[in-house]
């Protein structure tokens, strides 16, 4: 979709609203925001009346002048918004957890989905990074590694590689893991701050032969590749498995070519079972979660529900009228505004559709995901998608996902953007609702639950999660017959711990579902 416009909500009807009162017929004028004031105060004002109506669970949302949207402040215009949505995400409760439905364990008091951009997130899904080009990852609390490295970034051109292990940053040799229930440490700020909010970094990294050396990076702009490995390898007994790490959810323009790319070996080498590698797949647009799941699935499925997409009754009974401001143009609908789409359920039945997927993987019985807490959102979908399939035998592999069952259009408020969730999905058995996260080994999501060892490279069969999934196809079990394939033991992390880890060092990173397709118009 291309945005031909920003919009700030300029006010200009009185809003009243008639809710009897109890024992009365006389209505109860509800105070609306006012026409004028600052800038700021106006895109206080639009993220509350956009909440209001787009917002999945809005009806925890009170009243305006009992939530105040004006009296909210914080130390920038950005930071004020995003407080606005911190504490609109944390009025509805989930009876299932008894806490918000956007409660964020590593960040109490802040929103696990919601969030305000400043054009940051649409340029990285559309394929343009600029950033170091790596993430770090505890191994153990004395044990800092590289996660992974982004292709032509930085740290690639730096001869960087995922399980390296970090041995200082700026000088800095203590990098000890400091976290806890209060949220960050010290040392663990430091680490987020050096990589993720800097311009520079250095740092000292030792080879997986012991040999150690030096790096110095400066942020670029690179364009980035989804796909960080894809490989197939000879199980044996006529057993070939196909591995792809897939690390962002980015446009189709950006990673149609490269999945295609993957899947072409695959269907050529006859891959007779999956692995799916999601583990620091934050999500990113649905449509390449669409065409993910159609390359994965089946002839047999072409045609049939692959999932359901639900709005709130305002939405869905076209009662959402402030959305006329938010228009854009596609090449499907020309120029539209959000409030003229159907948001029924029936209008919102995605299928699957083999067309213009190249290959199919006609031999495909077993699919494996590999999953951590940093899977998130489109990755979820995807999972959810796949499960559904009755032909295939699908099993997770890692420790507890995310847990984002819902997901967002972009909604533009002056030169930002609004990322709240408006609708929830639900496979083709009406599965859905993992606001806990997928669980690896239980009896909702069959697999192993294990560690996420990052003391090897992707695509490592001694790898300890890939090896799982090995293992399975080569006894029809997860546990080894032979030696236990472990790269490291650990004696302070456990499994847990150990995702908790990985999300605290995620920070800001992207999980999300954006909804870039077009919409059915209202007939």
């Amino acid at each position: 979709m291309q945005k031909i416009f920003y919009v700030i909500i300029l006010l200009s009807a009185v809003i009243i609203s008639s809710c009897s009162k109890k024992g009365s017929d006389t209505p109860d004028p509800v105070i609306a925001p006012s026409k004028t004031g600052s800038a700021l105060d106006l895109m206080r004002d639009s993220v509350f009346l956009y909440a209001q109506e787009a917002y999945y669970w809005y009806d925890a949302i009170p009243e305006y002048a009992k939530f105040n949207p004006r009296s909210i402040s914080s130390s920038s215009d950005l930071a004020t918004l995003q407080k606005e949505i911190d504490i609109i995400s944390q009025l509805k409760i989930n009876p299932e957890t008894t806490k918000p439905y956007e409660y964020y364990a590593a960040d109490p008091g802040s929103a696990k989905y919601s969030f305000i951009d400043e054009g940051g997130v649409s340029s990285e899904l559309n394929g343009i990074k600029g950033d170091f080009g790596f993430a770090p990852l505890y191994n153990d609390i004395n044990d800092l590694r590289v996660r992974y490295v982004y292709p032509g970034s930085p740290a690639d051109q730096a001869g960087i590689k995922r399980g390296y292990q970090i041995t200082a940053i700026n000088g800095r040799t203590n990098l000890t893991y400091d976290a806890g229930t209060g949220g960050a440490g010290t040392n663990v700020n430091f680490v987020v701050n050096a990589y993720a909010n800097s311009s520079t970094i250095s740092m000292t990294l030792k080879r997986f032969d012991g040999t150690t050396f030096n790096a110095d990076l400066n942020v670029a702009t690179y364009t980035l590749n989804p796909v960080l490995n894809h490989k197939v390898i000879d199980a044996g007994n006529g057993h070939k498995v196909g591995y792809i790490v897939f690390n962002s959810f980015t446009s189709p323009a950006n990673a149609n070519a490269k999945l295609n790319e993957a899947f072409s070996e695959f269907a050529t080498q006859g891959v007779t079972d999956l692995v799916v590698d999601l583990r620091y797949n934050g999500g990113g647009y649905v449509s390449t979660a669409e065409y993910l799941t159609n390359l994965i699935a089946p002839t047999a499925k072409n045609g049939t529900p692959m999932y359901y997409t639900y709005f709130n009754d305002k939405l869905t009974n076209g009662k959402a009228s402030i959305l006329k401001n938010q228009v854009r143009k596609d090449d499907v609908n020309g120029t539209y505004n959000y409030s003229q789409f159907d948001y029924s359920v029936n209008g919102n039945i995605v299928n699957f559709s083999k067309t213009g997927i190249p290959v199919t993987l006609n031999l495909l019985s077993k699919v494996f995901f590999i999953v951590t807490g940093s899977t998130a959102s489109a990755s979820e979908l995807t999972i959810n998608n796949i499960r559904a399939i009755k032909t295939l035998d699908v099993k997770l592999i890692g420790n507890a996902s995310y847990g984002k069952p819902v997901g967002f259009f972009d909604i533009d408020i002056n030169k930002y953007q609004m990322y709240i969730p408006e609708f929830e999905t639900k496979n083709a058995d009406f599965k859905g609702g993992y606001y806990s996260g997928m669980t690896p080994g239980s009896t909702e999501y069959p697999g192993v639950k294990d560690f996420d060892d990052v003391t090897k490279d992707f695509g490592d069969p001694t790898e300890g999660l890939l090896a799982h999934a090995l293992t399975y196809v080569k006894t029809g079990n997860f546990t080894a017959t032979g030696p236990v394939i472990q790269s490291l033991a650990r004696k302070t992390f456990t499994v847990d711990e150990s995702s908790a880890a990985g999300l605290m060092l995620d920070q800001d990173k992207f999980k999300g579902m954006i909804y870039n397709k077009s919409l059915k118009l209202k007939k």
